[in-house]
This record gives structure tokens, C-alpha cells and sequence, in this order.
């Protein structure tokens, strides 16, 4: 038996380089580089294997360890996962800051490799330098706190153990049904231990992802209800997008007259204009996806994992005998709600229920209910684009202190409704240009409001809601994609929690466009607590009230153009739908990053249609608002699904 004698992160690199995917008859190279923040944990024994012969991965440089690791997420999301960019950092606050990106990345089921640092493995030094020490344990390092968001975690103490390791996390990596994050810890000493490695470790591997179909019994069942049922509603799920189905189940809808509601991982997954697209569905749904779903009498999940926002807290289906079916590749997700199930491939299952329903002679009875409702719908959007600021004007979002809308205005000069500036944007961007977003009331109202017919174009980070993903996720959707427009559509809130990655993408010559809706706070939590009565506590940017003691001073008026300028940004200032327009159609012509700074008036965002969110409410209380608003709550309880 061949071997060859090199450090384990040698190997690791040697094996990284040989790592394939074969997908629908297509192969390619399943990595293609590696994000890192070098530290003492790493830079000498990873660093060094990566400086000495890196083989065709490149390496890229991050900002902040979470930042860079939404980047790769967001890199392999829009490449179907199916191509991944690693991350390494150092040891204790390198390795935790990965931490939250780890559990998005899981919580989505995207596939992210991850190579902390670590203590040493022969204890010789501690405690080392960022190494956590536990009396009761001296085992445990900042690492284990990967466990519990990691769909898998290893930790090479030996160099031989590398092998096991990095094969079981390839494993993992290329399941579609149960991906996430994985995480490999790296002990620093271990990092430059040699071993005779065998040579048929480093062999070409070539990762299958098939497409793997229900069994007879499964579509029996499902063929056997859908007959039975007449008004189906599809919800077309992220598995839709990533089995490359969409076109599958267009005409499936067509065949069937079945009309269908999308989640934020499904959306452009099927085209916004397709007849039977009601477009977004559940908490942040629209109003005709919501109306039909009320009365479905059946309720066929393709791809989805009915988040609460999609069920609105399983309350949104409220016909009484409503069933359930699902498509699903994770059996788990698949056997929710009671489901009749079908575990396989959401393209090849499509294709095999529409040959069984067909021979049934199957179509539905609705008659002119789906198209009433999209009308309905239609010109609400259009009232929704069309809200301006003027003599009549009143916010969407009602609340009981009107205060920030005016002083807002009086202190930006901002008189931009936010619903008016996504239609604007909607009608002045590329038609295939990838628009990005994860948190706040930006993703409610994109979920309602955004249609395109280019696949792939809405890259909505909603399963953990992420704070500071967006601007991350832009530069990895722009590395996966450099021939698109990408944009970043975030609130000021976010902005200032992360927007590190900005830097790097000027460092990579990948253009990105930052549009900074400034409200002056957390907008959309002032207004579920506003909504639910409590006061205006800690969600708007307000001063501190030297004569009060209390944060309700006036609003801390921040100017984002200014600031990003000296990045070497190319900066504009929007307060007027007219000035918006113009920095749009300037920053289409530059070749650099670009941000808009637009002055946002509170409370314009839109409103829930038909939907209801079960939230954490007081019982009691000595405010009149928030015993009715939990009153309200319990009576919704009533009529939603115990589980």
C-alpha cells in the first residue's frame, strides 16, 4: 500500500482538492475555496498547507468570521447546493463568531464546512491563548458550542483521525435531505503533526446526489385523496428550487387546475406571473394565496418544512377537513401535520403523481376563485405602490403613538413609503437580478409584493431570520453568479449589526448594490410590540432622555452614504422616490459596490392579510392594550391545530 507522509492539514487540503459532484449526468468540483481569518490557531498549520500548495482552491479573505460564513452559505444556496466555499477561523472568539452561521446555515439545510481551531490536543501549553478552561471538564473548548446547531461536529485529536472525519462530513455535506453545517474542529498542534497518509485517500470522489422516488404504497395513498378533495392548494417549497423542479410543477398546477402558494425559500422557484402562482403564503403572504388557503380542503407541501410563518401558526388552513400531503427528501419534515407523505425527489414525484392523476381524469373544481383572488390582490398592490406621503396620508401599520413618523420626516426630510420604494425598485432593476434579504419587515413585504419569472432571483434567508446576512449573502450570491446584478435589500438595524463583507467585495472586484431602507430602528418589532400593547421600548434609535432616564429622546439621525463612502463605496442618498430612481439607474453604470441610503417614514411597510402569528403574550397585565391583545390571541388559539 502507497502512502504519502504530510501534516494532517496537508491532507486536508489534498483531500478538499478531489471532491466532486454528479448531478443529472453533470460533474463538478464540489469546492471551490476556502474563507478565513487567520489567528494563532490557525495561520501555522492550515494557513501553511493553504500558503504551500492551496491546488485549485482559492482563498478568500473575511472580515468577520460570521459574516464569511453567510457568505459561503449564501454561495452554496444560490448554487442549488451543490458547490460550497470552507471556512477556517482560530480558535475561542474566531470559532464562536461562526457560531449563528452555523445554525442558519442548518436551519435552511444549507451545506457549510467549517475548520475552528482548537486547544491543543496534547494539553502541553494550556491554557493557550483564547482556550476556555472548565474545571469540570478539560476536554470541552469554545467548539462544542457548535454541537447543538451542526448537523455534524468531529474533532481531530489525531492526525489518522482526519480521515474518518472529513469522509463523514462529506457525507453530510452532499445529503440533500439532511444537510446543514459541519464542523471539524482542528487542534492547532494536530494541524502540523505529519502521518503517512494512503495515497487512496487523496482518489478522486465523486458525490452522487439522485433523485430518489416515493414508493408505490406512498402514491397510492396520496392519488386516493387528491381524488377525493376539491381544492387542493400547493405550497411550493425551497425543495422545489433545489430540485430544479419549477417548471415540473407549473404544469403539474396547469394540468390539475391547482393553484399554488409560495414560502420565502420556494419563492422564483416557479415564475411570479404563472397563472396559478398566487405568490407568497402564511404570516408575510399575500392576500390571495391566504383567501384561497382558507377554504382548501387539501394542502399538498412540496419541499416546505411548514415553518409557522407558512401555516401562520397552523392556523391558516380553516376548512375543518382539511388533509394534509407532503413531497419531501427528509421523512421528518415529510411526516408533519399528519401527512400522507411521499419521500423522494420533488421533480421525479411531481412527475409520477401527474401521470396517476391523470389516468384518474382528475382536475379540480375551482372555477373562478383563484383568478378573483389574484385580481384582489392585483389592486391591492397597487394601492400598495402607489401610497405617497401627502395632505391625506396615513400609515399602513396603525399604532397608538404616531410620533416617529413626523419627527422622522422633519429630521431626514425622508417622505419615501416603503411599499412604494419596492415598486419602484421592482420596475427600475434588471429582470434577472438577485435580490437578497433575511430580516426585519423587509422580507413580509418582498414575500407579498416581489414577482419575477427569473428562477433563482429571490434569495430569502427566513428560516433563522438572520441579522446581518444580507450584505454577506449578496457577495456570495454575486461570487456564485458575477454575470447578475445582486442586491442587498436590508434595514438600517441590520446594517450596523453586519456589514463587514462589504469591504470584501470590493477586495474581490464583485459588485454589489446595497439598498438601506433607514427607518431609524428595529421597525418591524416596534410594531409587534406596539401591535400587542406594550409601549415604545428599545426598537426605534432614540436618544437617552437625560430629564427621564428612558431611551424615548429624539431619533439618532445616522448618515449611511457618508459612512460607506469612505469604504470606497460609490454612495447615494435617497428622501424622495424621485432621487431613488435616479441612484438606481447611476449605480446599474458603476463597477464598483454601490449603497443607497433611503430615508424610509416608519410605519409604512404592509400589514398581515388573512393571517395570524402565535407569539409569546403576558396573561395578565395592568395595561388595558395587553390584556386585549392576549384575549385576541387565545381566541385565534382556538382555531388553530394543537400540533
Amino acid at each position: 500500500m502507497n502512502s504519502i507522509k504530510m501534516t494532517t492539514a496537508q491532507a486536508l487540503v489534498r483531500f478538499l482538492n478531489n471532491q466532486y459532484i454528479l448531478f443529472d449526468g453533470k460533474e463538478e468540483r464540489f469546492i471551490d475555496g476556502i474563507f478565513t481569518i487567520f489567528g494563532h490557531g490557525i495561520v501555522l498549520g492550515l494557513g501553511q498547507a493553504l500558503d504551500e500548495d492551496p491546488g485549485n482552491l482559492k482563498v478568500y479573505q473575511g472580515r468577520n468570521e460570521q459574516g464569511m460564513a453567510h457568505v459561503a452559505s449564501a454561495f452554496a444556496k444560490q448554487n442549488n447546493r451543490r458547490k460550497i466555499i470552507a471556512c477556517s477561523t482560530s480558535i475561542g472568539p474566531g470559532a464562536a463568531n461562526m457560531v449563528t452561521a452555523a445554525a442558519t446555515a442548518t436551519v435552511n439545510n444549507i451545506p457549510l464546512l467549517m475548520f475552528p481551531g482548537d486547544s491543543f490536543a496534547s494539553r502541553q501549553p494550556d491554557p493557550v491563548l483564547q482556550q476556555i478552561e472548565q474545571s469540570y471538564n478539560m476536554g470541552i473548548t469554545t467548539n462544542d458550542v457548535f454541537k447543538p446547531v451542526c448537523k455534524y461536529w468531529d474533532r481531530v485529536s489525531r492526525p489518522e483521525q482526519l480521515m474518518s472525519a472529513i469522509i463523514n462530513a462529506m457525507r453530510v455535506l452532499t445529503d440533500p435531505s439532511d444537510t446543514g453545517a459541519v464542523c471539524i474542529a482542528l487542534p492547532q498542534d494536530v494541524q502540523g503533526e505529519s502521518f503517512d497518509f494512503p495515497e487512496y485517500f487523496f482518489k478522486k470522489r465523486i458525490h452522487k446526489i439522485t433523485r430518489p422516488i416515493a414508493v408505490d404504497e406512498e402514491f397510492k395513498e396520496c392519488v386516493e385523496l387528491i381524488t377525493k378533495r376539491k381544492k387542493p392548494i400547493i405550497i411550493c417549497g425551497g425543495g422545489v428550487r433545489y430540485s430544479e423542479a419549477g417548471e415540473v410543477l407549473e404544469r403539474f398546477a396547469e394540468k390539475f387546475n391547482i393553484p399554488i402558494g409560495e414560502t420565502q425559500a420556494g419563492k422564483s422557484a416557479i415564475r411570479g406571473s404563472h397563472h396559478m402562482n398566487l405568490g407568497g403564503i402564511g404570516v408575510t403572504g399575500n392576500l390571495a394565496a391566504n383567501t384561497i388557503a382558507k377554504d382548501a380542503d387539501l394542502v399538498i407541501g412540496i419541499g416546505t418544512r411548514f415553518s409557522d410563518f407558512t401555516t401562520s401558526s397552523k392556523s391558516l388552513f380553516k376548512n375543518p377537513e382539511v388533509d394534509f400531503i407532503t413531497i419531501n427528501l427528509s421523512k421528518f419534515h415529510a411526516s408533519k401535520l399528519d401527512s400522507n407523505k411521499m419521500v423522494g425527489d420533488a421533480k421525479v414525484c411531481i412527475e409520477k403523481l401527474s401521470n396517476l392523476l391523470e389516468k384518474e381524469n382528475y382536475v379540480s373544481s375551482y372555477e373562478d376563485e383563484i383568478k378573483n383572488a389574484k385580481q384582489a390582490w392585483r389592486e391591492e398592490m397597487d394601492r400598495l405602490i402607489n401610497i405617497k406621503y401627502g395632505k391625506d396620508f396615513t400609515p399602513i401599520i396603525k399604532s397608538r403613538n404616531e410620533r416617529s413618523l413626523e419627527e422622522f420626516k422633519e429630521l431626514t426630510s425622508g417622505v419615501i413609503t416603503q411599499t412604494s420604494a419596492l415598486g419602484l425598485i421592482r420596475e427600475c432593476i434588471d429582470d434577472n437580478a438577485i435580490v437578497v434579504g433575511a430580516s426585519g419587515s423587509l422580507p413580509g413585504d418582498l414575500q407579498r409584493m416581489w414577482e419575477t419569472d427569473s428562477r433563482n432571483s429571490y434569495h430569502m434567508e427566513y428560516g433563522y431570520s438572520c441579522m446581518g446576512y444580507e450584505i454577506a449573502a449578496s457577495l456570495g450570491c454575486k461570487i456564485a453568479e458575477p454575470s447578475k446584478e445582486v442586491y442587498s435589500l436590508v434595514g438600517d438595524g441590520s446594517y450596523l449589526m453586519l456589514h463587514s463583507e462589504l469591504i470584501t467585495s470590493l477586495q474581490e472586484g464583485k459588485k454589489i448594490n446595497v439598498l438601506l431602507f433607514d427607518n431609524c430602528g428595529f421597525g418591524c418589532i416596534n410594531n409587534l410590540q406596539m401591535s400587542n400593547g406594550i409601549g415604545n421600548l428599545a426598537t426605534e434609535f432614540r436618544y437617552r432622555n437625560n430629564d427621564t432616564e428612558e431611551l424615548n429622546g429624539g431619533l439618532i439621525p445616522i448618515d449611511f452614504a457618508k459612512a460607506a463612502s469612505g469604504y470606497g463605496v460609490k454612495t447615494y442618498t435617497a428622501k424622495t422616490l424621485e432621487e431613488l430612481k435616479v441612484a438606481l439607474s447611476d449605480a446599474k453604470k458603476q463597477k464598483i459596490s454601490t449603497l443607497i441610503d433611503i430615508k424610509v417614514l416608519p410605519k409604512t411597510m404592509t400589514d398581515g392579510y388573512e393571517s395570524w402569528w402565535h407569539v409569546g403574550l403576558a396573561e395578565v397585565s395592568e395595561k388595558k392594550f395587553v390584556n386585549e391583545a392576549f384575549e385576541y390571541g387565545q381566541n385565534q388559539l382556538k382555531n388553530a391545530r394543537k400540533y
